[in-house]
């Protein structure tokens, strides 16, 4: 290869450069190396299944230990799940209705025993 062949080869490269970036309401260009917008809503969506899943799985714990703790938890992951558009919405509302049966069960023990703590003695 001559030093002329690889002048040629250089200077054509900025003619063939990238097309302009063009922004459409829904179309956004990224730089290369970043995530492109489908990424990051399909990174956001799995976060957010995730909060449905722990706060369906918190909620249901929470029914037989630690209810006061675990019952708060499991609200608040399923308004933030559903906030976040997740796609197991049955799930995230599983999640929040176990929550509030944990305040309940947890009311009911409260006043049946006059203290906060419970077992399942009796």
């Amino acid at each position: 290869m001559t030093l002329t062949a690889s002048v040629r080869r250089a200077a054509a490269k900025p003619a063939t450069a990238a097309k302009p970036a063009t922004t459409t309401g829904t179309d956004i260009s990224t730089e290369a190396g970043a995530g492109t917008p489908s990424a990051e809503r399909a990174a956001r969506t799995r976060d957010a299944d995730g909060l449905a899943v722990a706060s369906f799985v918190l909620g249901l714990v929470g029914l037989l230990v630690m209810n006061i703790l675990l019952g708060p938890a499991a609200i608040v992951m399923a308004v933030v799940a559903l906030a976040r558009s997740t796609s197991r919405r049955g799930r995230a509302f599983l999640g929040l209705a176990l929550g509030i049966a944990d305040l309940v069960v947890l009311a009911f023990l409260v006043t049946g025993t006059g203290t906060v703590s419970w077992n399942f003695a009796g």
